[in-house]
């Protein structure tokens, strides 16, 4: 009887005839244009919102700890526009306290149902108490109580300790409105580079990278990489 441990956990590499049919099947692509890299993004995570089946706005953040050891974990995407790219979190948390120390972080968007890939770097600006107010407001109540009944990223002695920490939030602001906590905010990555990445046959991958030479300068420089 074949059993869980007979199935192979890493898929093997495609085959030749594997690219061969992929190349088939492919719909001719334009190369991807060098213009605004916000534009793009937005198109694609439009896709993506048709396309994903869970989170499309869901991204890869890397940090770096005091000791120059990496961190990343999933964020949630909660708006983009020219200035940046921008997430919210407990400020007290492993990232929170990351960010606020080093001041730069790493962002990735990957779409599987799109075979692309998006790679952001940049530096990092804490939003503004009305950015973060505003966005507050729209979350679920329960998701509000949350926000100050978890002390992120720190030792939890049983589920029942935060349990009980929800409950005591909960009568706490009983049937009235839950501002928010002064330790819950969110960041900014401001781009300085952005990579998209997009699958192509034979592994043959199309990279576009756009960069600025400092922070807030209007225009980007492109330039394409291998694969």
């Amino acid at each position: 009887m074949k059993t869980l441990t007979d199935t192979p956990l890493i898929p093997p590499s495609p085959a030749e005839d594997d690219y061969v049919r992929a190349v088939v099947a492919a719909t001719p692509l334009e190369l991807l244009p060098d213009g605004d890299p916000f534009a793009l993004f937005e198109s694609w995570l439009r896709e993506a919102t048709q396309s994903e089946p869970n989170d499309p706005n869901a991204m890869t953040l890397a940090t770096v700890d005091v000791d120059g050891l990496p961190d990343a974990r999933m964020v949630l995407l909660k708006d983009v526009d020219a200035r940046g790219f921008v997430f919210y979190t407990n400020l007290q948390s492993d990232k929170g306290r990351q960010l606020a120390a080093r001041g730069k972080a790493a962002l990735l968007f990957h779409w599987k149902s799109l075979r692309r890939q998006v790679r952001i770097r940049g530096a990092v600006e804490s939003v503004t108490d009305a950015e973060a107010d505003a966005y507050f407001a729209t979350r679920a109540r329960s998701a509000r109580i949350g926000a100050w009944a978890s002390a992120q990223s720190r030792t939890l002695s049983d589920r029942f300790a935060l349990e009980k920490e929800v409950a005591r939030v909960g009568l706490r602001y009983g049937l009235g409105d839950v501002p928010r906590p002064p330790h819950w905010s969110g960041f900014r990555v401001a781009p300085e580079r952005m990579e998209f990445w997009r699958d192509r046959p034979f592994r043959l991958h199309e990279r576009l990278v756009f960069e600025r030479a400092e922070r807030g300068a209007k225009g980007w420089t492109t330039r394409r990489l291998f694969p």
